[in-house]
C-alpha cells in the first residue's frame, strides 16, 4: 500500500506539520463557531489518526473553543491549523493550511445551519483574475513578490530566508 504524503503549515512558516497516510472525512463545516475560527464564511477539514501526524517545525498554539474542542493555531501570524477533539484517536487539518489545497476535496457539508444563504448565488457572481496582464497588475504582482513574507507551499530548512548583506 502507497502512503500518502501531505506536507502544511501556516502563512508566516513558523509551525509546518507532516500527514502521512489518508485524510478521511473531508468536509467543510458552516457553523458559527468554525466560521469565527477560521475569520471566514466556513472551514474545511479533514481528520488524520493522531500517530500519522508530526510537527515538522515550531509548535502550534491552542484554543479550547468548547469543553470537547481545542483549535490549533500559529501563535505568529494566526493561521488556523488544526480543530482537535483530545480523546478521539484522530486530529482535523485545516485544508486550507496544506501545502497543495487542491488535493484533497471536501465530500460535504456540515453546519448547514448557519451557512451563508448567498452562496447559491456565487456562480453568478462576475469573476476576476488577479493578473489580468495589465502593466498596473504586473506592477502590483512585482510589489507583492518583493514584500512577500509568506512561507511557500513546501518545506524548507529554516525561515524566512536569511538577508543578503551587499
Amino acid at each position: 500500500m502507497i502512503r500518502r504524503i501531505f506536507t502544511g503549515g501556516c502563512q508566516c512558516g513558523q509551525v509546518r506539520y507532516r500527514a502521512e497516510g489518508t485524510l478521511d472525512d473531508p468536509h467543510i463545516c458552516h457553523c458559527r463557531m468554525c466560521q469565527k475560527a477560521a475569520g471566514n464564511y466556513f472551514l474545511p477539514l479533514a481528520n488524520i489518526a493522531r500517530e500519522n501526524l508530526s510537527i515538522t517545525r515550531g509548535q502550534p498554539s491552542w484554543f479550547r473553543s468548547s469543553d470537547l474542542v481545542r483549535r490549533g493555531f500559529c501563535r505568529n501570524c494566526g493561521t488556523p491549523l488544526f480543530y482537535d477533539m483530545p480523546d478521539a484517536s484522530f486530529l482535523n487539518i485545516a485544508l486550507g493550511s496544506l501545502d497543495d489545497p487542491d488535493d484533497v476535496q471536501p465530500i460535504y457539508q456540515s453546519g448547514v445551519e448557519s451557512r451563508m444563504f448567498w452562496f447559491a448565488h456565487l456562480p453568478r457572481l462576475p469573476e476576476k483574475d488577479t493578473d489580468d496582464g495589465s502593466e498596473e497588475a504586473a506592477a502590483r504582482h512585482l510589489c507583492v513578490l518583493e514584500s512577500n513574507r509568506q512561507h511557500p507551499d513546501f518545506d524548507t530548512v529554516h525561515w524566512p530566508p536569511e538577508e543578503v548583506l551587499p
